[in-house]
């Protein structure tokens, strides 16, 4: 008895094992699946269909002239984000747990009559030692504002920026983002809206850099 029951855990075991690996492979596979969708002045964006989404997940990327200390001053500024923020109505900072992490709130303007959404996200900086790539994540957290009326709340949203230096003053940006917008929004109007979207960041992002607010910025938790 003692020998079937050792049997039947291992086999347990195996299967268990087995499934993370298949549900690894499956995972890798869908942040892989990038297909181009727009190349403009420099700027690509692309799209991935993700399991059980209607939404497309959207990544684009570029090169700028700035260090990534200037990058994250940016992001991290972020009652500066409706000035370009495709979209972006107001931002406003609810929590700094740190110079490296903190909580804020925003809300995005839709066209009537689809209701405004809105969301807070938790940003966290953190850099490879080896690489000095940094990256930011930007998940959409929940509970931590009211939900306010009129508003469609945004709680299922994640969010990345990953600034990958080049050389002297110059780096790589990526930025993906997959939204679960809540509410009755057609899922092709989200996709178009994506697509639109992530090309005027990227161009605002560019202008922005080169305010004096950002110029010359050093953190001591960022290595350029």
């Amino acid at each position: 008895m003692k020998t079937t029951n050792q049997t039947i855990n291992l086999v347990h075991k195996v299967f268990f094992m087995l499934l993370l690996v298949v549900l690894g492979l499956k995972s890798a596979s869908a942040q892989n699946d990038w297909k181009l969708s727009t190349e403009k002045e420099g700027i690509k964006i692309y799209t991935s269909i993700l399991p059980d989404s209607k939404v497309k997940a959207i990544k684009v990327e570029g090169n700028f002239d700035a260090t990534p200390s200037q990058l994250v001053a940016l992001v991290m500024d972020v009652n500066t984000a409706p000035d370009w923020v495709y979209h972006v109505k107001s931002a406003k900072l609810v929590k700094q747990v740190s110079p490296t992490e903190l909580y804020y709130y925003s809300e995005v303007s839709l066209p009537w009559p689809v209701a405004n959404r809105d969301f807070v996200a938790h940003l966290t900086v953190s850099q490879d030692p080896t690489t000095k790539t940094v990256t930011i994540d930007g998940p959409a957290v929940p509970g931590v504002v009211p939900v306010k009326k009129g508003i469609v709340r945004i709680d299922n949203s994640i969010g990345k920026w990953v600034i990958t230096p080049l050389g002297q003053n110059q780096v790589h940006v990526e930025y993906s983002i997959h939204v679960d917008p809540g509410g009755a929004l057609p899922a092709w109007l989200v996709n178009i809206f994506a697509t639109d979207a992530p090309m005027k960041i990227f161009k605002s992002l560019k202008v922005q850099l080169t305010k004096s607010d950002y110029k010359n910025t050093v953190f001591a938790f960022v290595k350029n």
